[in-house]
């Protein structure tokens, strides 16, 4: 449900094209990798997925849970609670090996949270956190690097900017863009793992900025 909301409601704000690797596979039981910028790029990223024929399950912070009517649609759909520094934030790594167990593909933010930037430009993705690494190595899952660019043009910085950009989107139509990179295996310590996979999204972020650049681009 969420895919589809996504894909209908993307289009009303900006332009999202998608490109993917020759080499890149969204296999059952792979670990879906993306950078995390805008309150706005999860919609995005879904949309993109959706398009693909790709319907994840989600590692999102469990506050999400508690917002009426969301919180039962999320539950619905095994998508999976985080809850970001509490004993029971390693309960959200062992729902997602299950999901994985059963051939879902799952997406979880390396980074583990947004940037602190008020700016609406793009940036590399941030260090990750051990999380995604443990789980791979947990399962054997490879890892699938998905880099998104535009979503800051949608939203960034404080509260009152962030609705300025989601009421201009429609007219201004920023130009968004999702590339699949192809997938890595994270094998050794957790440390080196995450550098890793880090980089992985960031090569597939910068392909996606790149794509969203030449269309931000005037035309001469």
């Amino acid at each position: 449900m969420l895919g589809r909301i996504a894909t209908t409601v993307v289009p009303l704000f900006g332009t999202l094209t998608i490109s993917t690797d020759d080499r890149a596979e969204l296999a059952p039981g792979s670990i879906v990798a993306a950078n995390h910028t805008s309150l706005a790029d999860p919609a995005v990223v879904l949309a993109a997925l959706h398009r693909l024929g790709v319907r994840p399950v989600v590692l999102a912070t469990a506050g999400l849970w508690r917002i009426p009517g969301l919180g039962r649609a999320l539950e619905r759909e095994g998508h999976i609670p985080v809850h970001r520094g509490t004993r029971r934030a390693a309960e959200s790594l062992d729902a997602a090996a299950q999901a994985l167990a059963s051939g879902r593909l799952v997406l979880i933010y390396g980074e583990g949270g947004l940037p602190h930037r008020r700016d609406a430009g793009e940036a590399a993705p941030g260090t990750f956190r051990s999380g995604l690494a443990r789980l791979a190595q947990a399962t054997g899952a490879p890892v699938v690097p998905l880099g998104q660019a535009g979503a800051r043009r949608l939203s960034s910085g404080n509260s009152a900017k962030q609705l300025a950009g989601i009421l201009t989107a429609p007219l201004r139509r920023p130009a968004l863009h999702v590339h699949v990179g192809p997938p890595v295996r994270l094998t050794g310590d957790p440390g080196p793992a995450s550098a890793t996979a880090q980089q992985a999204v960031a090569a597939a972020w910068r392909q996606a900025a790149e794509h969203a650049a030449e269309r931000w681009r005037p035309a001469r």
